[in-house]
């Protein structure tokens, strides 16, 4: 099959692809509370059995496990190549220009949360396999693609589906860039927790305002010595820190200013000082990097007030050549005194061996489309394949674009969108051959 006849096969029908991806897209599957046969949430639990009523409608047989992961077959063997992506997304929080829940097509690009990360890309892989099959085409290997309900909140699907299912011999999840990534950088969320007097503490209030660990805030408010304090920053994903503007810091600056106690002034003055800008750790004193994978990433996610003090969240990504151990005696030292440092989540670093022949066939296929000659890269961001053995990342954002997933107005140009189908096409082809 010739790559013009895979564009003559998704133009005509990509209506119906965007009516069907419009009914993932209407689902706000966020996390919710777990209830009986909906351990996520009822809404994550509603948007698998959605993706298997349209698979069914395809023709594929759909099974759900455990109530996490829903997957889809095409072949009899019990060795399989996979595709995983996830139907859970973020919060729609901050002020979108268009409903969050609705797939929107405006000025060229498709708009909505998940279009992105991930709803987009992983129905895109199974449309993309539906054209597949209805033109006539048999594959050598088994193939599955699994659709996983649980990614933003730790992948605690992955292992629930590993209980009940065997590993795939190879996968891919797209769920982060291209070219083929075969490494991911090591992830801590650290929390720095600091003692202040009763007295300070009096002084200032609450800090208002929108915070998580997947994005750098923006609008943060707080009243220090009865004067009202507001920052507008720029939100941006957590492992993009350098796209966005940090309330936490904006805010840090404005009350070291504000204040006229020493003790709230010395403390805002060290988090001004030390992560104001300084994304890759210079400010702390690591501004380590390897060859592999690029610098150290440091991101504040949440500021909060305590009964006792201050509790800062950082989030750090770190290169692969580096241990946990190593980050948090940096971590450790670079504290304000006062403060203890706990380490509250970790990703070890993930490194798959370049080389692998089904590492070159991903390869050939993004390639083959894009007409570039690319090579193995490694990311900041965090995917499944640290959950699922023998498993690498692969698209959908082309180079160059960042900061889009996690953030309001979450979009695809529709060209790309249609692109990754097509990469996604040859891909599964090159994997099963």
């Amino acid at each position: 099959m010739k790559q013009a006849h895979f564009k003559k096969l998704i133009q005509p029908n990509k209506e119906l692809f965007y009516q069907d991806l419009a009914q993932l897209i209407a689902i706000p599957s966020v996390k919710g509370q777990a209830q009986v046969g909906a351990p996520y949430g009822i809404e994550n639990k509603r948007v698998l059995e959605k993706i298997m009523e349209i698979a069914e409608s395809y023709g594929f047989k759909a099974h759900l496990v455990d109530d996490a992961v829903a997957y889809i077959q095409v072949g009899e063997g019990d060795e399989y190549v996979g595709i995983v992506g996830h139907l859970d997304v973020v919060e729609a929080g901050g002020k979108w220009t268009y409903p969050p829940f609705e797939l929107t097509k405006a000025n060229g690009k498709l708009y909505g949360r998940g279009i992105l990360d991930n709803k987009g890309p992983i129905f895109s892989c199974l449309y993309g396999l539906k054209l597949l099959i209805d033109q006539g085409y048999r594959f050598d290997k088994t193939i599955r693609i699994l659709f996983g309900s649980d990614e933003e909140s730790g992948s605690s699907d992955i292992p629930r589906y590993l209980n009940q299912e065997k590993a795939p011999v190879f996968a891919f999840t797209p769920d982060c860039k291209y070219p083929v990534v075969y490494g991911e950088r090591g992830i801590l969320n650290v929390v720095f927790e600091t003692t202040l007097s009763a007295q300070s503490l009096a002084l200032i209030s609450e800090i208002d305002g929108e915070q998580g660990r997947s994005f750098v805030p923006d609008v943060l408010r707080c009243m220090v010595e009865g004067q009202a304090l507001a920052v507008q920053g720029k939100r941006a994903p957590s492992n993009a820190p350098d796209l966005g503007s940090n309330g936490i810091t904006l805010l840090a600056e404005k009350i070291k200013e504000t204040t006229t106690n020493e003790e709230l002034k010395h403390y805002f003055t060290w988090l001004y000082d030390c992560l104001h800008e300084k994304h890759l750790g210079q400010g702390l004193n690591m501004a380590w990097q390897d060859e592999m994978s690029g610098y150290l990433n440091v991101t504040p996610y949440l500021l909060e007030k305590t009964k006792t003090g201050f509790k800062l969240g950082l989030s750090v990504r770190y290169p692969v050549s580096f241990t946990q151990e190593q980050v948090m005696a940096g971590l450790e030292q670079a504290a304000n005194e006062q403060t203890i440092v706990t380490l509250v989540r970790s990703l070890p670093s993930l490194l798959i061996d370049k080389n692998r022949p089904e590492i070159a066939q991903l390869t050939k296929a993004y390639d083959d489309v894009t007409g570039l000659e690319s090579t193995p890269v490694t990311t900041t961001g965090a995917t499944y394949a640290r959950f699922l053995p023998n498993t690498v990342a692969f698209g959908p954002s082309f180079p160059g674009q960042k900061g889009i997933a996690h953030n309001v107005d979450e979009y695809m140009d529709e060209s790309d969108l249609l692109l990754n189908m097509e990469i996604y096409m040859h891909a599964m082809l090159n994997l099963c051959e």
